[in-house]
């Protein structure tokens, strides 16, 4: 019983500090670098969607995440690509999501 409890007490703790270190968006004085391209090769097999690459923000730096095969979550669903957008108080990036 003494476990259930202070795993409740854990398991609670968590969720409700869980949403103090989580950041939706960043906004960058300057704009990401120009997009990189690449040879896209065959799908892993059928049904598979390609999604771009795209710059991600990290420590004081644009870091490029390369683009990659995914499978969508249910028919016919589109991939809306992710975006950096120039705001108000600079670039915020948009994530990418399936539609």
């Amino acid at each position: 019983m003494k476990k259930r409890l202070l795993l409740a007490g854990v398991l609670l703790a968590g969720a409700l500090f869980s949403g103090c270190a989580v950041r939706t968006s960043v906004a960058v004085g300057f704009a990401p670098p120009s997009p990189r391209y690449a040879v896209v090769g065959v799908a892993p097999g059928p049904g598979y969607v390609w999604t771009e690459g795209y710059y991600s923000y990290r420590g004081n730096a644009y870091a490029w995440v390369p683009g990659r095969w995914m499978r969508p979550p249910h028919p016919h669903a589109e991939w809306v690509p992710g975006a950096w957008v120039q705001g108000h108080h600079g670039y915020e990036f948009r994530k990418g999501y399936w539609r």
